[in-house]
């Protein structure tokens, strides 16, 4: 069965976003591109909701022809690319995918059964990023294999928490550590 893994940064004191839903406040630092381009180097599917997959849809696809990003960069937005991308949205349909690679759309009513499907389908890694109303709700339908947060040295304040309530779960630490040349530190769980 392919794991479904959850890979986000989040502030020191548990943030998700800053005020207003903005992502830019997040202490985001070197470390962060080269652990998320370890995880797509390992998946074959993206899992995202529809904010998720419209912002980094307007990001990332230009990113691999342009010559003054860094090649990790690059790499990164040609993995998204390639990548298949299954949207839980109930306002977009295929059709309105178009434009980033692979994409499809599954109506939110539809999510648990379609990742459940999908999760026992071959192929690599499904990786989440960004996503939070669809991870914590996988999470708690016991669809989510691992957690892996990167806690940025920062302190946000407001915003939205990276946890909705109490999920159902357990957590096993599967490690924890500096990510090198960052001031993030990389914990990884297993869910129980």
């Amino acid at each position: 069965m392919r794991k479904l893994i959850v890979c986000n940064i989040i502030s020191l004191d548990g943030f998700f976003t800053g005020p207003d839903g903005n992502v830019m406040v997040m202490p985001f630092d070197k470390g962060f591109s080269e652990y998320n381009v370890e995880r797509l180097r390992e998946a074959d599917t993206l899992l995202l909701g529809r904010k998720s997959f419209e912002g980094f849809r307007q990001y990332w696809p230009s990113v691999a022809d342009d010559a003054s990003q860094p090649p990790l960069e690059r790499e990164i937005s040609r993995l998204n690319t390639a990548a298949e991308k299954v949207v839980v949205t109930d306002s977009l349909g295929n059709g309105d995918l178009d434009g980033w690679g692979p994409a499809r759309a599954v109506r939110r009513s539809d999510a648990i059964d379609a990742v459940a499907a999908l999760k026992q389908k071959p192929g690599r890694d499904i990786v989440v990023f960004g996503s939070r109303t669809l991870w914590n709700h996988l999470l708690a339908n016991g669809l989510v294999d691992e957690l892996h947060f990167m806690i940025g040295a920062g302190l946000v304040g407001e915003g939205l928490r990276a946890f909705e309530g109490k999920p159902p779960v357990g957590l096993r630490l599967l490690d924890a550590g500096p990510v090198e040349d960052s001031s993030l530190v990389l914990v990884r769980y297993a869910v129980t």
